[in-house]
């Protein structure tokens, strides 16, 4: 059996207490891909999204109802993998039968992620698809046929779910500590009269950060969290 451990600060990982282990009600899946260019790896990550039932409320004569965000997939993939190649693998994960829900794939189209948008249409892969184009800008849009996502709202995003102990991540997930790295490593600038801008430090990445981010930004949109913090029940880890 897998344990399961809230990610509840950037630089340690701490086992606590969970909720009592409840009903599966519904699950979710939403996978994330940022793609890389020639000096940047591609990065793949699954988010699952869970309601469960927890403890019965005699007030209410009904169960009550949590929820919860689970990494249970990520991987950065192998600096210069053909598109062709990363656009195969990413349909593959992201519509893989060992996910038994609704299924998302959310694309990071900025740059060259446009064209990898074009093929992942062509191949009508039995998932919603979210193009996402990473901008400076304040607030999110749809454009061209692209969600406009400010890069704030997405790293900010993350960071809160993981302090707020929001996002759960599997005990011996091989990259979590690159992950908690790259988290550690981003920054914010602003330079004068410009908007502020989020990344890497110079000589680092932000792929799996990425990766993460846009699925759980995609999370957050189809379910806002309305209170309920992690039930929990235990899961292995998904593989391909």
């Amino acid at each position: 059996m897998i344990e399961y451990l809230p990610a509840d600060s950037l630089a340690h990982i701490g086992a606590g207490p969970f909720a009592a282990e409840g009903r599966t009600l519904r699950v979710e899946y939403f996978t994330g891909l940022d793609v890389g260019q020639a000096r940047d790896p591609s990065a793949l990550a699954i988010v699952e999204w869970a309601e469960q039932t927890a403890e019965w409320d005699p007030a209410q004569y009904a169960y009550q109802k949590t929820t919860s965000l689970r990494l249970r997939y990520l991987q950065r993939v192998e600096l210069g993998t053909p598109y062709p190649e990363l656009v195969e693998r990413a349909g593959r994960v992201a519509c893989s039968r060992a996910m038994e829900g609704p299924r998302h794939l959310v694309v990071d189209a900025t740059g060259v992620g446009r064209p990898i948008v074009d093929l992942l249409r062509m191949q009508r892969l039995e998932c919603q698809l979210w193009p996402v184009i990473i901008t400076s800008a304040h607030t999110v849009g749809w454009s061209s046929g692209c969600y406009t996502v400010p890069k704030r709202d997405l790293i900010v995003g993350l960071q809160v779910l993981v302090q707020r102990g929001r996002l759960e991540a599997a005990k011996g997930m091989r990259e979590w500590p690159v992950l908690v790295k790259e988290m550690g490593e981003m920054r914010v600038e602003t330079p004068s009269g410009a908007r502020e801008r989020f990344g890497a430090r110079e000589g680092a990445h932000d792929d799996l950060v990425l990766a993460v981010a846009l699925a759980c930004w995609a999370a957050e949109r189809v379910h806002p969290e309305r209170g309920g913090t992690c039930g929990f029940v235990q899961r292995p880890l998904l593989s391909f």
